[in-house]
């Protein structure tokens, strides 16, 4: 078995000669969330065909791989995290796996390789499912455990762009049906409510309900890792292919929460936030998927993020039960609650919150024992494969980490966005950057501090995502372009946030991969990355110009296309970027018994006459490969080695 490309070492990564190595990369890609069929500006509006759909050409089709690849690692990328689902592998049934999908992913895996960019493997989800408002778990899991998901939008236990949108409207933006970043409210409703406390709490909180014999916890979890698995079999004998991500932001479904008490915000038992609509408590969503009529407040953002109710609203009118035997449901069984008629009550207020008289505790209950089990399976098949743990992001908003112990060999892949500039889609770039770059420096800081104190020694931290919408300011640029316009300027907004952004990873040593590589994506506000408006792609089919352009489909290239060290011969111990004079500084700690380079990144099209470099500190030798696009530096002497380039006149 061949060494991984890519190996940790305490708080580092390191490649295979044992260099300290910086993984920057993209996610690649946004519209691997749904199938080909679902896909256009006109999906089907219901999921009948949920079984027999297909995610081979997601991300690209074979054919185009070395374009998109190439084209990647031209901008100085050197990992991907590549997009998968539970869906795409496991769509037709339980343990039917797509065969033929998975030698397309492996395929790709290996495509990745001959371009030189590792790989680690992102089992995707966005609230739950397709069927419930996002991405990730395959249809028929819902009968599995009892479900009618043909019912959820008669029920209003989702809230579905497919089904919620007016596609026929020549309104891009639709506020009144479908708001814009609007999905994640689905994490208050009934069927995300349902899933995500099933799958991490079935076996605590509902030991009778069974699924095929086994606990449904067991059943979920046990189907899950058993898709991952399906996958990892699939590119084990990839050196490339580092490790696997356990579950791309986990929810937390009403763990922590009072059956009827309704939130005013994130709290201490439960973090994941309110957003504008219909405001739900678990009672709710357990009265509306019984099929009854339920009043709830309506809530709207204020000033910041504060939110007032300004209304109420009567969801599932109708009175449909998502249920397929109509209940009682297994949260009645298990005495949370019941329902005499029309009236719902309460028998345990605390059923999601304490069991046998000690209060439940998400991370140290539940993620704890979900992290040993991805790292169980993956490593039963290679046992060098890296696991890129994520918790729910909102939990960092407490101040919260990883529950201890963690896995042996586990990264830090937490998440991080300027969630003003994500939900508002707007960026002003004369506005205060100083304040805006001490914010980022605080946050990004703590996340760092989640892989140090992670074990001992420390682990390292990769930002599994982060990124900007491109749709900025109303889709300005996108206007600008369409008008004739080109060259940096039209971007210069979404340049100087990424910018703002890697100023700060660089300044903290840390790895990353934004968020994301599209390669269908379009300067469409309805269309996008292809998934519920969303547009962060820093590629866009509209952006091509000619073959030798190396801005080529780029978004705002000189926000990401930029100087860094990607492997030292020792230690990186500082390393920034001043983008207007064009100058890099690294610091490397340099140990010569190391027998290979340090190896800086540097783009062409920003020094299209070459660089200097002025190395001072140890004794080194540097040479600039322009082909390459790289300048190694040797160093025959131990100690602090500092390196600047600077463009050549």
């Amino acid at each position: 078995m061949q060494q991984l490309m890519f190996d940790i070492d305490g708080p580092r990564f390191v490649d295979t000669q044992g260099r300290h190595a910086i993984l920057r990369g993209v996610n690649l890609g946004g519209d691997s969330k749904i199938p080909l069929s679902h896909a256009g500006p006109v999906p089907p509006r219901d999921f009948a065909d949920h079984r027999s759909v297909s995610f081979i050409g997601r991300p690209f089709p074979l054919e185009e791989a070395d374009e998109h690849l190439g084209r990647i690692r031209g901008w100085g990328f050197n990992v991907l995290r590549l997009l998968t689902c539970w869906e795409a592998v496991e769509h037709a049934g339980h343990g039917q796996y797509d065969e033929a999908y998975l030698d397309y992913l492996a395929a790709v895996c290996a495509k990745a390789g001959e371009h030189g960019l590792a790989v680690f493997i992102d089992f995707h989800q966005d609230v739950w499912s397709r069927m419930s408002g996002g991405d990730g778990a395959p249809g028929w899991v819902f009968e599995a455990v009892g479900l009618n998901l043909a019912a959820f939008d008669a029920a209003d236990a989702g809230h579905v762009m497919q089904q919620r949108y007016d596609y026929a409207s020549p309104d891009a933006r639709q506020e009144d049906r479908y708001p814009m970043m609007s999905w994640p409210r689905n994490y208050q409703m009934p069927v995300n409510g349902i899933m995500w406390t099933a799958f991490f709490a079935g076996a605590t909180l509902t030991p009778d309900w069974k699924v095929g014999g086994v606990n449904v916890q067991d059943f979920l979890q046990g189907a899950y890792l058993g898709a991952m698995r399906a996958v990892a079999d699939r590119v084990k004998s990839l050196n490339n292919v580092i490790g696997f991500d356990s579950l791309n932001e986990p929810g937390q479904g009403w763990v922590g929460q009072k059956v009827s008490q309704r939130r005013t915000g994130p709290d201490a038992d439960n973090a994941t936030p309110l957003w504008p609509g219909p405001s739900w408590t678990p009672l709710d969503s357990l009265k509306a998927a019984r099929g009854q009529a339920v009043r709830l407040p309506v809530l709207e953002r204020r000033q910041g993020f504060e939110m007032a109710e300004v209304g109420e609203t009567v969801v599932n009118p109708d009175r449909a039960s998502i249920w397929l035997d109509d209940g009682p449901d297994p949260f009645e069984t298990a005495g949370a609650w019941a329902l005499h008629g029309d009236a719902a009550v309460v028998v345990d207020e605390d059923f999601f919150r304490v069991r046998d008289g000690e209060k439940l505790d998400h991370e140290r209950d539940f993620m704890r024992p979900f992290f040993g089990r991805v790292a169980e399976a993956i490593r039963d098949i290679r046992p060098d494969w890296l696991l890129f743990g994520e918790m729910c992001p909102y939990l960092m908003l407490q101040g919260k980490t990883f529950p201890s112990p963690m896995p042996a060999r586990t990264v830090n892949a937490s998440h991080w966005y300027d969630v003003e500039i994500l939900g508002s889609k707007l960026f002003d770039p004369q506005s205060d950057l100083d304040a805006r770059r001490q914010r980022y420096a605080f946050q990004l800081s703590y996340i760092r501090a989640m892989g140090l104190t992670m074990r001992e020694g420390g682990a390292p931290t990769l930002v599994g995502e982060f990124g900007i919408p491109y749709d900025l300011n109303h889709g300005e640029a996108f206007d600008r372009w369409a008008s004739g316009e080109r060259g940096d300027e039209v971007w210069s907004a979404h340049a100087t946030a990424l910018g703002l952004m890697y100023d700060t990873l660089d300044a903290l040593l840390l790895s990353s991969t934004q968020w994301n590589y599209t390669a269908t994506n379009r300067n469409d506000l309805r269309v996008g990355d292809g998934w519920n408006q969303e547009d962060l792609s820093i590629y866009s089919v509209d952006q091509a110009t000619v073959d030798d352009d190396p801005a080529s489909g780029a978004r705002g290239l000189a926000g990401f296309s930029r100087p860094y060290a990607r492997s030292a011969q020792g230690v990186i111990t500082a390393m920034a970027f001043e983008a207007d004079a064009r100058r890099f500084t690294v610091t490397v700690e340099a140990d010569p018994a190391i027998d290979a380079p340090t190896e800086i990144f540097v783009p062409a099209w920003r020094f299209p006459e070459g660089v200097d470099a002025a190395l001072s500190g140890a004794d080194a030798v540097w040479e600039h490969d322009r082909t390459a696009q790289v300048v190694r530096v040797t160093a025959s002497g131990a100690g602090a080695l500092q390196i600047v380039l600077t463009p050549r006149e």
